[in-house]
């Protein structure tokens, strides 16, 4: 067990959320529970989510999109209110982390996609939210590895065929990072998903880019900061995988 504050003074310090100038609020956005004893993680803070939630008894959900967003209304309608109505009715903190967790070094969302994808040499572009690493296959043999490791066909543009010696990747919602990437000078820049200029703008510059899913690429980071603050305070934790095909 656990005080939620002292989760919460660490989970900030340890991801550097002041580093980051993001799209929403990272750390506690829901306040429930003093004391937490079972962390729920997932990718997003849906409603399927907080209902699983609630049925295995989570003191607090961990997710990477959580609820409020720079975007979004400010009002608390409809979804919004039938979201934060359950998780104030059953004391249920709510934690998300966005850029801190896509960037973090041991325990982000881009770190874990390329231990999984077996990149050796993974290190962060300077100024950038983009990693670069190094492989030795060939395409053929990359996407299938990422269909087996994400659970789903990746999507392929550009140029169809051969070797792959340097990635850069970035995962979730960064397909307009490509210029940046064929700058690198590498084979391939994979993230999570396509805009409709990307496949052009990779066949034009003899690069391979490779969609592998939004949700997909980035269900390891939550998952990881949620195990390593059960080795440092005792908790208990589970992953809910909630679907999502984009």
């Amino acid at each position: 067990m656990i005080n939620r504050e002292e989760l919460k003074n660490y989970c900030n310090s340890y991801l550097d959320i002041n580093k980051f100038k993001d799209y929403g609020p990272n750390g506690l956005q829901v306040e429930g529970s003093l004391n937490i004893t079972k962390i729920v993680s997932g990718v997003s803070a849906n409603l399927d989510l907080i209902e699983r939630a609630i049925e295995e008894g989570a003191d607090a959900i961990f997710v990477h999109h959580g609820i409020f967003w720079d975007n979004e209304s400010k009002t608390i309608t409809g979804a919004k209110r039938t979201k934060i109505n359950l998780l104030l009715k059953n004391n249920i903190n709510l934690f998300g982390f966005h850029l801190p967790l896509d960037d973090h070094s041991e325990v982000g969302n881009n770190v874990e996609l390329g231990r999984r994808l077996g990149i050796t040499n993974m290190r962060p572009v300077e100024d950038s939210l983009l990693w670069q690493g190094e492989l030795s296959t060939n395409l053929g043999d990359f996407s299938k590895l990422i269909e087996e490791k994400l659970d789903r066909a990746p999507q392929i543009f550009g140029k169809q065929s051969g070797e792959i010696k340097k990635i850069a990747w970035c995962t979730g919602g960064a397909q307009g990072f490509i210029e940046d990437a064929i700058n690198l000078n590498v084979d391939l820049y994979l993230s999570g998903e396509v805009s409709e200029k990307t496949p052009a703008v990779a066949k034009e510059n003899n690069i391979t880019f490779i969609s592998a899913g939004h949700h997909a690429t980035e269900r390891y980071g939550v998952q990881a900061l949620c195990n390593h603050l059960c080795s440092e305070f005792k908790l208990q934790h589970q992953y809910i995988e909630i679907n999502n095909s984009v």
